[in-house]
């Protein structure tokens, strides 16, 4: 191929950018060979996908091969070059293919004439997807260019290959879930638990960005659907108009002008009409015709022009919604209340959803952006609700109306499951509900081993008090994680000291005789406040939790200051530094505290009232404190263990990447020796510690903890009695072998194995399930 990096990579993007433009995956495929043979000059480009079902490559498309050949060559993964190609996950680049001892002939294709072959797998999260290959009558080696190009653009179209599958573009309907066909479909675990129901969508979108094409016969039907469409627009263009004249500028009116002229477009009709005759419905039909003029425009120089392309894309959003409502018979507003459990989904669920969604049918959720860690999934954590996030290669309109199971533990979706697999997944549930019937019996016992060990549990909460600390249990539970963040990050600016009070006393008024452990502002990572916005590459390496409260002392004095105050004539304030990765942020912080301390200490005492020096402790959560504990100790009078970020941070894995959310896990057994050594040089030292992450509320993640020496464990709500049954009904002994084995084993997955013998041993394994 000519030219330099700069012509290399333009050639890539265009290939890439017209290919993904083709909603149907296979006339994509085609697209893409005619190009790729067109650009590199050779004689011949196939694509061949995975079937993982009977083990072996489908030829998709081609041009240079026989054409009938497509969907009727099918190479099993250890035959022919193309089986080597994927078995070696390489690229083969080869002189003469005929010469080479895998060789394997087959009649269909009819490349005789063809000797040089150039193969290269497609792969995407270490899955081979298929094999795209480049021939050549001439008896040469393929370049290191030509193979360079070839695995990048290998790699490029590997994500959109996967997403397509996943949304059952595989099949002639193109992107939509066909009858009764299953699609499993995977996310992050969000909130754990089993849940069934139909997909529904308060709030979904109908936009040409989201709306995912779908075939019609009725050709006459979709045409009269858009037409309706037009006019139903035209009318609401013409109103709008009128309304703001006298009160814009004319040159600011001039866009519905615009908007006119595009309406009145024959050309954009006959060629949305001229989609529709091919076989899309309306909606589709708008949506491929209008993609590509945007994309043409949005590739102009000019501004002018690249801003009509945001016009014309806001102009056909409008003709898709009164298409749509011609299409429904109503306004596609107007939602219908579900009636029956149900499934929430939404690009992203937030906070208000959940508070205005009827509880009563709420039996799971689905947002397709967001990670464990954020509201919706402490929330919904919280509530107990079981919830997936990050279903990214998805949108609500695909799962909306269809009937989903959901696995909260796994991270799993299966949308219009089969017979068996329904059945199935009813006992689970079934399974689960009784055993929670049982555990609630139960809640009011002193959690404490068979053989005597009594463990303190607590609860985290931060994003709805009332909700996160109500249990069945009787008695005053403690707060072992207070995020006072939460408050912060829902406000239009900074909390005023009186407001953060008021807030702060009602927690401790709470639980008076329990302790609350207040964690000072930790924003920053994934958690931005929406008025103090932070721009970084790496935020969780970045500016945040101590790092940013130090720089900013007087956002940190007013909100020590705020806890002093609401703690007055109260003993059970805590407070917690967040992120802290060296001895001098303590000594800054505590200088800063003590500050604040004696501010309000003689405001008290003028109002004849008593302040109490409250307990100051730290969160272990960098690894650097893991090294500076006999340091630490000497400055703080507890530590409290960050397990999510700890793990994050010791695996370097950013947990809210879908690309790298399965290398993330606090059973890992580096994670679990670093908690170990955590527990064991607090003894040392005589410093309490607790510990506040996701694995405390987890039965196996609590086995081993107590094994360790953990003695308070902070976690959800929700979990409290689990954790409570599950403690009761084992042995610190057998806590204690069970760690051995743990942190001898290779693998998070061999340390599952260890805890889930385990509690099926104990009687406990309904409580296991995948992924927990």
């Amino acid at each position: 191929m000519q030219g330099g990096k700069g012509s290399i990579l333009t050639v890539l993007k265009s290939i890439v950018q017209e290919v993904n433009q083709i909603p149907r995956l296979t006339d994509a495929l085609f697209r893409l060979a005619a190009r790729v043979k067109e650009t590199m000059q050779v004689d011949s480009c196939s694509i061949y996908l995975a079937d993982y079902t009977h083990q072996e490559f489908i030829l998709k498309a081609t041009d240079g091969l026989a054409r009938d050949a497509v969907e009727r060559v099918k190479i099993g993964f250890s035959e022919g070059l193309i089986g080597l190609v994927g078995q070696r996950e390489e690229p083969l680049n080869i002189e003469n293919a005929h010469q080479h001892p895998r060789f394997k002939h087959y009649p269909e294709v009819k490349e005789e004439h063809y000797n040089a072959f150039l193969g290269t797998p497609i792969i995407h999260q270490r899955k081979v997807l298929g094999v795209i290959t480049m021939q050549q009558s001439a008896m040469r080696k393929f370049s290191e260019d030509e193979e360079a190009f070839l695995v990048t653009l290998a790699a490029q179209i590997a994500l959109e290959i996967s997403n397509a599958e996943t949304r059952g573009a595989l099949n002639p309907h193109a992107g939509m879930y066909v009858g009764n066909m299953q699609k499993n479909v995977r996310g992050v675990p969000g909130s754990p638990g089993l849940a069934m129901g139909v997909g529904y969508s308060p709030h979904a979108a109908y936009t040409l960005k989201t709306w995912v094409v779908k075939q019609s016969t009725n050709n006459q039907r979709e045409i009269d659907f858009y037409r309706k469409g037009v006019e139903a627009t035209r009318a609401q263009v013409e109103v709008l108009s009128d309304r703001l004249e006298g009160q814009v500028p004319d040159d600011v009116r001039a866009i519905f002008q615009l908007y006119h002229q595009l309406l009145d477009a024959n050309s954009l009709g006959r060629e949305v009409e001229a989609k529709i005759r091919e076989g899309w419905d309306a909606a589709s039909s708008l949506k491929l015709v209008v993609e590509a003029y945007a994309a043409r425009f949005e590739a102009m120089e000019d501004p002018y022009m690249q801003e009509r392309a945001i016009d014309i894309v806001d102009l056909s959003n409008r003709i898709l919604l009164n298409i749509l409502s011609e299409v429904k018979g109503k306004s596609v507003f107007e939602r219908d209340r579900p009636q029956q459990p149900c499934i929430l989904v939404a690009e992203e669920v937030s906070a208000p959803m959940l508070a205005e969604f009827p509880k009563a049918i709420l039996a799971g959720i689905i947002s397709i952006k967001g990670s464990n860690n954020s509201h919706a999934a402490i929330l919904a954590r919280a509530m107990g609700v079981p919830a997936v996030m990050g279903c990214q290669n998805v949108s609500p309109t695909l799962l909306e109306h269809k009937e989903i199971l959901l696995d909260g533990y796994a991270g799993e979706v299966i949308v219009s499951p089969e017979k068996a697999i329904r059945a199935e997944f009813s006992q689970l549930i079934e399974e689960e509900r009784l055993l929670s019937v049982r555990i609630d019996s139960e809640a009011d016992k002193a959690c404490e081993t068979l053989d005597g060990c009594e463990i303190s549990l607590m609860v985290n909460a931060g994003l709805s008090t009332e909700l996160e600390t109500a249990t069945t249990s009787s008695k005053p539970i403690g707060i072992g994680l207070y995020r006072t963040e939460i408050p912060f990050m829902l406000r239009e600016r900074f909390p005023s000291e009186s407001e953060q009070v008021v807030l702060y006393r009602k927690i401790l008024e709470s639980a008076p005789d329990s302790e609350i452990a207040m964690r000072t502002l930790d924003v920053g990572g994934d958690k931005p406040l929406p008025y103090f916005p932070i721009t970084e590459e790496n935020p969780f390496l970045g500016w945040r939790g101590i790092r940013l409260t130090l720089d900013h002392p007087e956002i940190f004095l007013v909100q020590i200051r705020a806890m002093l105050r609401a703690s007055i004539g109260l003993k059970n304030l805590s407070i917690m530094l967040p992120m802290i990765s060296s001895v001098a942020e303590v000594n800054e912080a505590r200088r800063l505290v003590e500050q604040a301390f004696f501010e309000v200490e003689e405001e008290a005492r003028h109002q004849g009232v008593t302040l109490y020096r409250p307990r100051l402790g730290i969160m272990l959560e960098v690894p650097s404190v893991l090294y500076q504990l006999p340091q630490l100790a000497k400055k703080v009078d507890f530590f409290s263990v960050g397990s999510n970020d700890l793990t994050q941070y010791l695996l370097a894995v950013d947990r809210n990447n879908s690309r790298v959310a399965s290398l993330y896990n606090t059973y890992h057994p580096a994670v679990l020796s670093a908690l170990f050594d955590i527990v064991k040089q607090a003894d040392q030292h005589h410093v309490p510690v607790s510990i506040c992450g996701e694995i405390a509320g987890e039965p196996g993640g609590a086995v081993l903890l107590m094994g360790m020496g953990y003695r308070k464990l902070s976690m959800n709500a929700f979990n409290l009695r689990k954790i409570n049954w599950v403690i009761r009904n084992v042995n610190l002994s057998e806590a204690q072998a069970l760690l051995s084995r743990a942190l001898t084993s290779d693998s998070y997955e061999e340390v599952y194995h260890h805890i889930n013998q385990y509690l099926e041993k104990r009687g406990l394994g309904g409580l296991v399930r995948a992924g927990s």
